[in-house]
């Protein structure tokens, strides 16, 4: 098969790795700057450009899409799709998970435990906003944030106001969280590929810090998880859409709840606490479905 991998650094180590994998298993791959492509958007011949020339006969797609570029990162990707392109994931699912009301609105919709999550608009509202997640301290959170940035424990109801009011006078939207204090700062990585959760690892934060992500200083180890978290997981990524996902849960004192679902889980961290080959998985599964045209969220924007 021929693979195209949207990445801007092809030394990131999970870009590294879904090469190496599949070249190991006999696929040619080409890892291709998202940014640096262009397209000409017709109906009878949609095509992309890339450094001066037009990319042909891909198999499949594998979309390592940063947070800062998803809207045209997105829109690259959705251009392959209408090529008939295969991709590891879609960017309607992309777009889904990206949006993180959003997707925690899909969750909610089909009954996946979730932490009390409050939105809001006004800075009149802020108040009753902090008693409906339960008080200080709580979580504060933009909601274009990434690898635990924009992320705001607020112990006290002052603190709590002040952060929120702060937000919103900067036209920043946010969202308010129940700080789960018996995670004791630690959540659970749930690697999911098709319908299977294939790994699964332990993320501590660092002493004083609230925040997990290896990013922010957090360590990584083996853990077990329970059928009834492996289900929520792989649920998950379902509701969003998502083939490959890093689902994060949490354990509450009333069961497994969901913080968020990645689009584009980093592979270094669960690699190395597992010691599995999950790019080789992801390789797999791309060899079993990829299927020229074949989307399930055709024509659902």
């Amino acid at each position: 098969m021929k693979i195209a991998i949207l990445s801007r650094d092809p030394k990131l180590y999970s870009t590294h790795r879904l090469v190496e994998a599949a070249r190991s298993r006999g696929h040619e791959v080409r890892v291709i700057d998202v940014l640096r492509c262009y397209m000409n958007v017709t109906a009878h011949q949609p095509t992309i450009h890339y450094k001066g020339e037009e990319l042909t006969e891909f198999d499949a797609v594998i979309p390592r899409i940063g947070a800062s570029v998803t809207f045209y990162g997105t829109a690259v990707l959705r251009q392959f799709e209408m090529m008939g392109v295969y991709p590891l994931n879609e960017s309607v699912a992309i777009a889904r998970a990206r949006d993180k009301l959003r997707s925690l609105q899909l969750l909610s919709r089909k009954g996946i435990g979730l932490p009390v999550t409050g939105f809001a608009h006004a800075p009149d509202d802020v108040q009753d906003l902090i008693k409906m997640v339960g008080g200080a301290p709580l979580v504060i959170k933009l909601l274009e944030g990434t690898q635990g940035i924009g992320v705001v424990l607020a112990e006290t109801q002052q603190a709590a106001e002040s952060v929120v009011e702060a937000f919103m006078g900067l036209k920043v939207n946010i969202l308010v969280q129940e700080y789960i204090k018996e995670a004791g700062g630690a959540d659970i990585r749930c690697f999911v590929v098709g319908d299977k959760v294939v790994a699964s690892m332990k993320r501590q934060a660092k002493p004083g810090e609230f925040r997990s992500n290896l990013h922010r200083g957090g360590t990584a180890s083996l853990i077990r998880i329970t059928p009834e978290e492996r289900s929520i997981a792989v649920r998950a990524a379902r509701i969003t859409g998502l083939n490959v996902a890093g689902v994060d849960l949490l354990r509450s004192s009333h069961g497994a709840v969901v913080m968020e679902v990645n689009s584009s889980p980093g592979l270094e961290g669960i690699e190395g606490a597992t010691e599995k080959d999950i790019a080789g998985m992801m390789i797999e599964f791309i060899e079993r479905n990829a299927e020229n045209g074949r989307t399930r969220t055709r024509g659902k924007g």
